[in-house]
C-alpha cells in the first residue's frame, strides 16, 4: 500500500528542541521526549551539569548555541530562557521558518515584542506564546459549557463585570521585572480572550515596589467597549502577600462563573426562572412586597464546571504540535501575546505616573 507525499509527512516525527532547560524548559523537553509523533532531537543550555542531565535522561543531544540546534535540522522549539532573550534566541529561530513556542510573556519590552511578531509574519512561521491558563481544565470547562449554553440559542455568560486575584508570597523568582509581567499577565491573557480578543479603552492603575525597583503588588481596572456594551475588568496581582490564591470571577446579566486555578475547578451559576416569574418578582419589589420567604436557589441553576484532570503542558504543547503540523493559528498567536504585552505595558505606566 503506497503512501501520498503529504501522509508521509504527517507519519514523519516532528523534530523538536528545547532552549533553557531550567524550572520551566526541562518540563518542556519531558513532554517533548513521552509525546508520540515528536522526537526531541536536543537541548541548548548555558548551565553545562543542567544541559547534560537532561540530555542524558531524555537520550537526545545537547548544544551551547542555538544554531546549532537549527542546523541539527530542528522543525519546532519551545524557548525558556529569560524574557530578554526571547529576541535573541527566537529569532533566528523564526527567520529560519522554525516554530516556536515562547514561555510568557512574549517579551519584556514591547519594541521586541513587535520585532517577533514581525518576524513571524514575515517568515510565517508559526509563534505561540506560552499563556498556560488558557489551558487549565477549569477555564477549558467553561469554555465548553458556553459553547453547551449557546448551542441551545442562548448568549453564553457575557461578562460584565471580571474580578481576578493573583498573590503570593515573595519567590525571589523573575524580580528583574514588574508582577505585571510576572503574574498579572497570565490574568491579562484570560481576560482579553474573555472580552473576544480586543484591548481595553482604558486603563487606571496603581502599583507599588516594596522588595524590587518594579512593581511587587498592582491593582488594575481596565474598561472595554465590547458589542454587548463596557465591560470592567478588575484585576490584582502581588508577589508580596501572605498566601497563595489564583481565582477569577465573571458576572453577567445571565449567570456567575467563580474559577479557582489553582484547584483548577469552578462553579457556574445561571438565571432559570422564566421571564414572567422574574418580572413578577421585580413587579414585587417595586411595590415593596415581603419576599423573605422565597427561596432565592429556586431562582438559579448551580453547576460544578466540569474540569477533567489534563495536564496543562501537555494541552499546550499538543496544541503548539498541531498547529506546526496543520498551519493553522495557535492558540496564542503572536498578535495575542502582543497584545497581552501592549495592554501590561500601559498598566505599568498608569502605576509609575506618580512615582
Amino acid at each position: 500500500m503506497t503512501h501520498s507525499v503529504e501522509s508521509r509527512r504527517e507519519l514523519r516525527p516532528l523534530r523538536c528542541g528545547v532552549i533553557g532547560v531550567g524550572r520551566m524548559g526541562r518540563h518542556h523537553a519531558r513532554k517533548y521526549a513521552e509525546m508520540k509523533g515528536v522526537e526531541l532531537v536536543g537541548v541548548v543550555d548555558q548551565d553545562d551539569e543542567r544541559r547534560l542531565a537532561v540530555a542524558e535522561k531524555h537520550g537526545c543531544r545537547d548544544f551551547t548555541r542555538e544554531e546549532d540546534l537549527l542546523k541539527a535540522g530542528v522543525q519546532a522549539v519551545s524557548i525558556a530562557v529569560p524574557t530578554t532573550e526571547h529576541l535573541r534566541c527566537a529569532g533566528p529561530l523564526l527567520e529560519a521558518g522554525v516554530a516556536c513556542l515562547i514561555e510568557k510573556p512574549l517579551a519584556n519590552d514591547l519594541s521586541e515584542a513587535r520585532r517577533l511578531k514581525e518576524i513571524a509574519e514575515r517568515s510565517g512561521a508559526v509563534l505561540m506564546v506560552g499563556h498556560i491558563e488558557r489551558f487549565n481544565p477549569a477555564v477549558r470547562a467553561l469554555q465548553r459549557a458556553q459553547d453547551d449554553i449557546r448551542a441551545t440559542g442562548q448568549p453564553g455568560i457575557v461578562p460584565r463585570f471580571v474580578e481576578v486575584h493573583r498573590v503570593s508570597p515573595m519567590t525571589f523568582r523573575s524580580v528583574d521585572v514588574s508582577v505585571v509581567l510576572d503574574m498579572m499577565i497570565h490574568d491579562l491573557d484570560v481576560v482579553l480572550m474573555l472580552m473576544g480578543g480586543i484591548e481595553p479603552i482604558e486603563v487606571q492603575a496603581s502599583g507599588v515596589h516594596v522588595l524590587t525597583e518594579h512593581e511587587d503588588v498592582c491593582n488594575a481596572r481596565l474598561t472595554f467597549q465590547t458589542p454587548h456594551g463596557r465591560s470592567v475588568a478588575n484585576l490584582t496581582a502581588s508577589r508580596l502577600a501572605l498566601k497563595t490564591e489564583r481565582k477569577i470571577r465573571i458576572i453577567g446579566e445571565n449567570g456567575y462563573v467563580s474559577i479557582d486555578y489553582a484547584a483548577k475547578n469552578g462553579v457556574l451559576i445561571r438565571r432559570t426562572a422564566n421571564s414572567l416569574p422574574m418580572e413578577e418578582i421585580r413587579e414585587a419589589l417595586r411595590a415593596g412586597s415581603d419576599l423573605s420567604d422565597l427561596n432565592y436557589s429556586n431562582l438559579v441553576t448551580i453547576e460544578p464546571l466540569q474540569a477533567d484532570d489534563a495536564d496543562q503542558l501537555e494541552l499546550e504543547l499538543t496544541e503548539f504540535i498541531e498547529a506546526v503540523r496543520t498551519g493553522r493559528k495557535p492558540a496564542i498567536d503572536a498578535e495575542a501575546g502582543y497584545m497581552n504585552v501592549r495592554t501590561a505595558h500601559r498598566i505599568m505606566q498608569e502605576c509609575r505616573k506618580d512615582w
